[in-house]
């Protein structure tokens, strides 16, 4: 290990050295630099010192950027991501959001969208659910920049749709839901996954407790999916929503037995 940090060292020394040096041409220290700050974060990673490799490879990509190299300046920035994974998730979302401006502006929109949902993942991991949901949803709008990723729209749309269940903005969920769905009745490789997504829409609903509105959903999903109503979920809800109003009336003649007690 001590090896590899030493080789580290020594090679971020010697770009320090080009990026100050006065007698090359014009450029050509910035693309040398580079060259060498790169071999010294993968030595630095290599010695496991993951902190100096992240930050040996921003100054890889900041010479990329001089040197208007664009495409390997957002790839060094996702390597230094990686490395910051293992001490820092604030560092490594910082240098993902770095990539993600970046591939963007060049119109790689599939890479900025992989990238994005991964600062999603990582914000899911940490629990915070808005940012997490935040990140996802741009995901989602770069993989349809092209309309030919279909399936990763619909993936990350999924976790919009669960993170928004899961904070209670259960209306939100259940557009998101109702959306995927209608979206996957016509795609042979999505309409399988089309009960699955009317079936969390109806959690949904059942969570907010409109009994009313849950009626409408089920006379909905028939009409989205005219199949819907001869599975296990429509089953599953339909018996749920009878037990919830159940529950309702129960509620309501018990407190309309104590109401009369109480006058007597």
């Amino acid at each position: 290990m001590a090896d590899y940090i030493q080789t580290g060292q020594q090679l971020a020394k010697k770009a320090e050295k080009k990026l100050f040096c006065c007698c090359a041409l014009f450029g050509s220290n910035y693309q040398d630099a580079a060259e060498l700050f790169l071999k010294s974060a993968k030595s630095f990673k290599l010695g496991k010192s993951w902190d100096k490799a992240g930050s040996i490879f921003i100054k890889s990509a900041k010479c990329h950027i001089k040197l208007d190299n664009k495409f390997d300046a957002a790839k060094a920035y996702v390597d230094a991501s990686h490395c910051y994974k293992k001490t820092s998730t604030k560092g490594a979302i910082t240098c993902l959001n770095q990539a993600v401006t970046i591939f963007t502006e060049i119109g790689q929109h599939i890479m900025g969208a992989k990238y994005c949902k991964e600062i999603g993942e990582l914000y899911e991991l940490d629990k915070d659910l808005e940012h997490a949901k935040s990140y996802f949803e741009r995901a989602s709008e770069l993989f349809d920049f092209r309309g030919d990723a279909a399936t990763s729209v619909i993936q990350c749309k999924q976790k919009v749709a669960q993170f928004s269940a899961q904070l209670q903005q259960y209306q939100n969920a259940i557009k998101i839901y109702e959306d995927i769905a209608q979206q996957s009745l016509n795609n042979n490789l999505l309409k399988y996954g089309v009960r699955g997504y009317l079936l969390n829409s109806g959690l949904c609903e059942l969570c907010k407790g409109d009994i009313v509105a849950i009626t409408n959903s089920l006379e909905r999903y028939q009409d989205l999916d005219p199949t819907f109503s001869r599975t296990r979920e429509y089953k599953f809800l339909a018996e749920s929503w009878k037990s919830t109003l159940l529950a309702r009336v129960k509620d309501a003649l018990e407190a309309k037995v104590m109401e009369e007690d109480d006058l007597t």
